[in-house]
């Protein structure tokens, strides 16, 4: 910032004068008012003013703007088929006619044909008309009208054939073994008196287990609750063995 009051002021000062530079200026220039005075670009948008108005004899016809097939292409007719002279196996000319088919005629043909397309049966949901299937709403029978409905399945009877094989092998080798004397089958006042006894000892052991002190406070009394209680689930597992089964057989080992 220079200051109000200062020695340098009283010193006069060159003027300096900016010099700007020249205006640009395109070398197409004259190029450009050439193109505009031969008028290159008019009525490029909104066409010409006078334009010749068709005559109502020359209206537009029908299927006049479609795509028409060249007059080259004759269309087939089995009589140029029967006048095709028999080509030798060098003569490849056959393969380059193309024998072209009508196929706006033909699938006129196949529609008119074809039976008539039948709806798909739906219910309406509401009342506004929303409709749904009718086949997979549930509503109908399906599986009723099947040929195996009813019937039990493949794989059943099969598990049930296997199974009854294996029983029948079993209870050949039970009477085997009986035959043998190898086993005896327990009767039924032996069965009970067992299964009594089990019980009585049950009682037995659940009552010396009742007898423990409640703390447990060293190895002794550790190891004799837990022998207990192995004692007690075996026992527990014999007498369902044996309440569910009623037959049972005894080797002589």
């Amino acid at each position: 910032m220079e200051q109000a009051e200062s020695v340098y002021n009283l010193i006069p000062k060159e003027e300096v004068k900016i010099e700007k530079p020249p205006r640009y200026v395109s070398k197409f220039r004259e190029q450009v008012k050439q193109e505009k005075q031969m008028n290159k670009s008019s009525h490029k948008t909104m066409g010409l003013p006078k334009v010749e108005i068709p005559s109502p004899e020359k209206f537009l016809r029908k299927y006049s703007k479609a795509s028409k097939l060249s007059d080259k292409i004759t269309p087939f007719k089995e009589e140029n088929l029967r006048r095709m002279p028999i080509s030798t196996r060098s003569d490849c000319s056959w393969m380059r006619t193309q024998l072209r088919k009508d196929y706006i005629k033909s699938n006129a043909i196949d529609n008119i044909l074809s039976p008539p397309r039948k709806p798909q049966p739906s219910y309406t949901l509401t009342k506004n008309g929303d409709k749904q299937l009718l086949e997979n709403s549930g509503l109908v029978p399906k599986y009723v009208n099947k040929k195996d409905y009813g019937q039990i399945p493949e794989y059943l009877q099969q598990r049930k054939e296997k199974e009854r094989r294996a029983q029948e092998e079993y209870d050949e080798y039970i009477k085997e073994r009986l035959r043998q004397g190898a086993m005896k089958q327990l009767s039924d006042e032996e069965r009970l008196s067992t299964l009594q006894g089990l019980k009585k000892n049950l009682e037995e052991m659940l009552h010396q287990y009742q007898c423990l002190s409640i703390v447990i406070d060293t190895i002794p009394k550790r190891n004799r609750k837990e022998k207990l209680e192995l004692q007690m689930k075996k026992l527990e597992r014999d007498i369902d063995l044996i309440e569910r089964h009623k037959t049972i057989y005894i080797t002589n080992n």
